[in-house]
């Protein structure tokens, strides 16, 4: 063993008296982090500003408004028909639950009632929705951390999934499938078929991406006690969907408030009780598995008939009507200019989206507008959990929270 000379231990007592002398210094070495809001892992045009002491989050504070688009008021200056397109551009990931949401509500308002193949369609739609959502959230936050081979297993699903919304509608990301009273188009031929063996195939992808990252020693490390938020501060912050349920809070609209054709469907609702980044994960994998035991049911139970309600105020003309008669085409273009009246009235109705509880509060005054249009948006909730949840985390776990949480800038700012 090496001995020190006098000199050497004589330098290191004067450096350790150097140190004692400013160890005030190295209590109170904070600085002020922006992170957002151009961040790639960001997931959005979000701002965080956080007070770090070394690599420690003591403070932060969330900051909004990047993306306004001023959604609400367009709702209000739009015919109730032209507003759908709008409504994709709120979670983009999941498109058609948003379509659904938004059309329920005006025909609440109007009182009309749906055939029973347009109900179960759109329970097909919103489960199709919550898959893809499902499939990013957990994918990115994955990549985030480094996990990149579980992303491209999600994604490549995700494409998969992608193609059947492209069968209904002809397009993928943003939809405007619904319909007041309707629905674009009915399912194609062959499609609950091929649904049907793609969830065959997605079975064995899903539980092959649970062994990949599940156990995995370093995800768990990473995501295990971090970002905890209690069933209190759940609650106080009126949290919603999978990071309410991964606080053990055991709530789910489609369970407890039925709404189209979940009251006819078998399905269990996860609940978890460590509230961090790893519950709000495994409560999503369950969920994958749940929606694709209802889309199974969905396609044994799919019954026939139209797709449209009678109720001609919000019918729209058949095409081979629209061109072979005039009063039809006549009929097309008061509809899709002037838009329909409404009653006087007002409307909400709640429905359990991807991240959370998704509503379009409508208030009428008669006419083909509405007279005021606020949206109840899951991500608006979350994001201002990210402050309790990241408090003690260091920069790194800030990135893994916000992932967790899964917050969509397009439904943030509206």
């Amino acid at each position: 063993m090496l001995q020190k000379t006098d000199a050497e231990a004589k330098k290191q007592t004067a450096r350790s008296d150097e140190f004692d002398e400013h160890d005030e210094i190295f209590e109170d070495s904070k600085i002020n982090v922006n992170i957002g809001p151009q961040h790639p892992a960001m997931h959005g045009t979000l701002r965080v500003m956080c007070e770090v002491n070394g690599e420690i989050i003591e403070k932060s504070e969330c900051e909004l408004g990047y993306l306004h688009r001023a959604i609400e008021k367009i709702g209000e200056v739009r015919t109730y028909h032209q507003f759908i397109p709008f409504t994709d551009r709120l979670n983009y990931c999941s498109a058609l639950q948003n379509n659904i949401a938004y059309v329920t509500s005006v025909e609440k308002l109007m009182g009309v009632e749906l055939p029973k193949r347009n109900v179960w369609i759109r329970t097909m739609c919103c489960e199709i929705a919550r898959i893809i959502d499902h499939l990013i959230c957990v994918g990115i936050n994955a990549f985030d951390l480094g996990a990149m081979t579980f992303f491209l297993y999600g994604f490549h699903q995700r494409e998969r999934a992608y193609e059947f919304i492209e069968k209904l509608c002809g397009s993928r990301l943003t939809t405007t499938y619904t319909r007041v009273g309707g629905l674009m188009s009915d399912l194609p031929d062959g499609f609950l078929r091929d649904l049907s063996d793609w969830l065959d195939e997605f079975s064995e992808v899903i539980d092959e991406m649970d062994r990949l990252l599940t156990g995995n020693r370093i995800w768990v490390d990473r995501t295990k006690g971090i970002g905890y938020l209690s069933q209190e501060d759940a609650l106080s912050y009126s949290m919603t969907g999978p990071c309410l349920r991964a606080s053990n809070v055991n709530f789910d609209i489609r369970r407890d408030m039925p709404y189209l054709a979940y009251d006819q469907v078998e399905f269990d609702v996860p609940i978890a009780k460590g509230g961090d980044v790893f519950d709000r994960y495994l409560i999503r994998m369950t969920e994958i598995r749940e929606s694709v035991r209802i889309l199974r049911q969905v396609c044994q139970k799919m019954p026939g008939g139209p797709i449209w309600a009678d109720d001609k105020r919000i019918r729209i003309p058949d095409k081979d009507r629209v061109h072979n008669s005039m009063e039809s085409m006549i009929h097309h273009f008061k509809f899709f200019m002037e838009g329909f009246d409404c009653p006087e009235g007002e409307a909400y109705c709640p429905m359990e989206g991807p991240n959370g509880e998704v509503g379009f509060y409508i208030k009428s005054k008669g006419g083909p507008k509405a007279y005021r249009l606020r949206i109840r948006a899951p991500s608006f909730f979350m994001f201002q959990t990210v402050n309790e949840a990241a408090r003690g985390c260091s920069i790194a776990d800030l990135i893994a929270i916000i992932g967790s949480v899964n917050i969509i800038a397009g439904e943030l700012d509206r």
